[in-house]
């Protein structure tokens, strides 16, 4: 006797979609919020790098995908703009580091560490640096982003415009691509969201598509 096979409509199969969809979304929103409480009680809501008291959010560190509590802290919006926008980089500002600087948490001595090499020439954040201790593992993290190296040596990424990506930046395809050692093919237009640079090859980048972390060439995406 031959057995049906299993039918569902194209209108079932978009509802099941969407509950599974919105089913992640809620799972993801319940994390950030009890990440965000864990970081309210560990810093005493307060900006985990000036102490600021207003404007709070999480902040996780690249190339990190996933926040947790090992690669986030909580900070201000000033700091987090002048962190990632390095035109907005004020001196004074990152003066706190004299304090948050011994924190026993990882994320605020890495991006401690990520600020003082940035501003390393001013002389007074070296002399800092030298005295920031981070061990192997540590160190290696807080290099990731390329921040503290000399400008000569620096690897510089750009894309099918020639413009500059950073580390986090948000990129499009602009071709089709397929995934060397997979069937997928990453689409044209498909948008890949905080990226993170190879810093040993100018030309490769990388970041999620369909959450599969794939190695994607710079000349077929475009800044976004």
């Amino acid at each position: 006797m031959n057995k049906k096979k299993a039918f569902r409509s194209p209108t079932l199969e978009r509802l099941f979609r969407y509950i599974k969809m919105n089913t992640v979304l809620l799972s993801n929103n319940q994390t950030i919020m009890s990440l965000e409480r864990l970081l309210q009680k560990r810093s005493n809501t307060s900006c985990e790098l000036c102490t600021a008291t207003e404007n709070l959010s999480i902040y996780t560190l690249l190339p990190s995908k996933e926040p947790t509590e090992k690669n986030s802290l909580y900070a201000c919006a000033t700091c987090i703009t002048q962190t990632t926008d390095p035109e907005t980089t004020e001196e004074n500002h990152w003066r706190c580091l004299n304090d948050s600087m011994w924190s026993e948490h990882i994320a605020v001595k890495t991006l401690a560490w990520r600020m003082l090499s940035r501003l390393r020439k001013l002389g007074w954040p070296q002399d800092l640096l030298d005295m920031l201790y981070l061990d192997e593992d540590e160190l290696a993290f807080a290099q990731a982003t390329g921040e503290g190296e000399d400008d000569e040596n620096k690897i510089i990424h750009k894309d099918s415009n020639g413009v500059t990506l950073e580390a986090g930046d948000n990129v499009v395809l602009i071709k089709d691509l397929p995934v060397k050692g997979s069937s997928m093919v990453a689409k044209r237009g498909t948008a890949v969201r905080r990226i993170s640079l190879d810093h040993e090859n100018a030309e490769y980048i990388e970041g999620k598509v369909d959450g599969q972390q794939i190695v994607i060439i710079t000349k077929y995406v475009k800044k976004i």
